[in-house]
């Protein structure tokens, strides 16, 4: 499986308390190689996880695999922001935008349906995306 992880993804990973922790572990069992992130996402999820060791954990396993270095990307990044301003983005969401224009055989797994609906890839592409079953 091809695929960038988003933090949603990560956060639900490793915490059996998360309501799509399940999704993600039948998600994480199918990967056959590291899942791209960038470190925005790496930051998030150790926040929401109160644990860098988790994060770094993830890493050492091979699970995700950096793969963005956003001083290549910032006059991108900064053209995906000010497109995107009236829905405030976070800064890893803009990574993962920005990635998926560079890995397009790459499919987002994330929580975030409702943003990444929104989102688009060369201005008019739709992002593929891996979510949770809509309850």
């Amino acid at each position: 499986m091809k695929a960038i992880a988003d933090t949603g993804f990560l956060v639900a990973f490793a915490s059996a308390n998360d309501a799509h922790h399940e999704w993600a572990v039948s998600i994480a069992a199918r990967v056959t190689e590291p899942l791209l992130t960038c470190e925005a996402v790496l930051a998030e999820a150790a926040f929401h996880l109160e644990s860098v060791s988790a994060v770094l954990g993830m890493l050492r396993d091979g699970l995700i695999a950096l793969s963005f270095d956003c001083n290549d990307h910032l006059p991108h990044l900064r053209e995906l922001a000010e497109r995107y301003a009236d829905r405030h983005p976070d800064f890893a969401d803009l990574c993962l935008v920005r990635m998926s224009e560079l890995y397009p055989r790459h499919s987002i797994i994330t929580v975030d349906r409702e943003d990444f609906h929104v989102y688009r890839r060369n201005k008019r592409e739709v992002i593929p995306i891996i979510c949770p079953p809509e309850r």
